[in-house]
């Protein structure tokens, strides 16, 4: 029970599905007033809400959680988010000395460092291998195959991945545990030259995360290959990119143009302002799939037919617009809202509203929208992805 005391709630603070028009009615029964709560344009759609859009939003908070000795993960699938079909996420965090094991992936895999550091690990197919630390703000990126690792350092780690599948769900991995336990032990000795009692303690199934020792430095850990290095860094520090700054945050963009290895993934990092918002656009190229990382929003997704339907995001939730529906996202708390957009794609791309009326013949924008002067004026013919303009922004009341 929301109220087990039986004292009084104050009934302002009770959130109701009503509308200042007259429109719905309280709702007087079983409830779960913390979601109202964080859903509040679930509970009381905005009025141009219209039509039934599927969700666009899922918790990494209502996901299944896999404890293991040295670390844990949840994902976001398809299975939990229909809609989102191009790509899965992971959320996983390592103990200092935690490992996710060698494996590889029949996906693509990109992924942004939330906290902490870690190592990395990877041999191309043509045996040039990576070695390197990453740690906040900090990419990498694996083309579907490539063997890999990732280990916690001192502080250990959390990070997202993010697939090139909405199908994907990390138990479907390639693991070099699971290969070995599956494969006879004379054929092992006969691959690797050595007596099958060498394979006498190898795991029987899937290791998948394991607790190890916090590794020493990376120049203690290099490994000399006869082929050299990879000749495209699997690592990109978004971080340290210089952002594209607008009055209400900033952008910085990531994709084939800039980490050259990324090439079926691009993403934004998006910072919005108190008050600002990431402006009225869509994207021609696929699907948007967002990760939130600090504060609180609200996006509209508009789509076919006069349909559109807003949800409410908090960090840790994820996101998502199908392609070219248009849609803005909006700060609605009192912090800075920072938030992922990532797309199945080399390159980002995105049509912005303002900058596409603003390059129309003015004639045509007014008498098909029927609008005069003061807006057609203030039309931008640079695009700004933030927005923030005194006297016209939103603030939690």
């Amino acid at each position: 029970m929301d109220n087990p005391t039986n004292q009084p709630v104050p009934f302002q603070s009770v959130p109701q599905p009503t509308r200042s028009d007259g429109a719905g009615n309280i709702d007087r029964g079983p409830r779960d007033l913390e979601r109202d709560r964080q859903n509040p344009d679930l509970l009381v759609p905005p009025v141009t809400d219209a039509g039934l859009i599927p969700n666009c939003r899922f918790s990494f908070s209502d996901t299944h959680m896999v404890l293991k000795p040295g670390g844990w993960s949840r994902e976001i699938t398809i299975r939990e988010l229909p809609i989102a079909t191009t790509l899965a996420g992971v959320n996983m965090s390592l103990t200092p000395g935690g490992v996710r094991e060698l494996h590889w992936h029949q996906q693509a895999e990109w992924s942004y460092m939330l906290l902490g550091h870690a190592r990395i690990t990877a041999v191309d197919q043509n045996g040039r291998n990576f070695i390197d630390d990453v740690g906040p703000g900090d990419l990498w990126y694996f083309p579907a195959g490539i063997p890999h690792s990732i280990q916690g350092l001192e502080d250990g780690c959390e990070f997202l991945l993010v697939f090139d599948d909405g199908h994907f769900s990390d138990f479907n991995t390639l693991s070099i545990s699971d290969y070995l336990a599956h494969t006879p032990r004379d054929v092992l000795s006969a691959n690797f030259g050595v007596p099958a009692d060498a394979f006498r303690n190898i795991p029987t199934e899937q290791v998948y995360i394991y607790q190890g020792k916090v590794p020493g430095t990376i120049d203690s850990q290099k490994v000399q290959s006869p082929y050299g290095i990879v000749p495209q860094s699997f690592k990109h520090r978004l971080l340290a990119q210089t952002p594209l700054k607008t009055p209400g945050g900033s952008v910085r963009i990531v994709d084939s143009s800039n980490f050259p290895v990324s090439r079926t993934i691009a993403a934004a990092l998006v910072e919005i302002e108190p008050g600002a918002m990431r402006e009225l656009h869509w994207h021609p190229n696929n699907d948007e799939w967002q990760y939130y990382l600090a504060g609180q929003g609200r996006m509209t997704v508009a789509a076919t037919n006069g349909t559109a339907r807003t949800f409410d995001y908090r960090a840790g939730d994820v996101g998502y617009v199908p392609f070219a529906f248009g849609h803005y996202v909006q700060n609605t708390g009192t912090e800075t809202l920072w938030y992922l957009e990532v797309f199945k794609s080399d390159r980002f791309q995105d049509v912005s509203l303002n900058n596409w009326m603003a390059l129309t013949p003015a004639e045509l924008v007014q008498s098909n929208l029927n609008i005069g002067p003061e807006l057609l004026y203030a039309l931008r013919k640079k695009k700004q992805p933030v927005v923030k303009y005194a006297g016209y922004s939103y603030y939690p009341r």
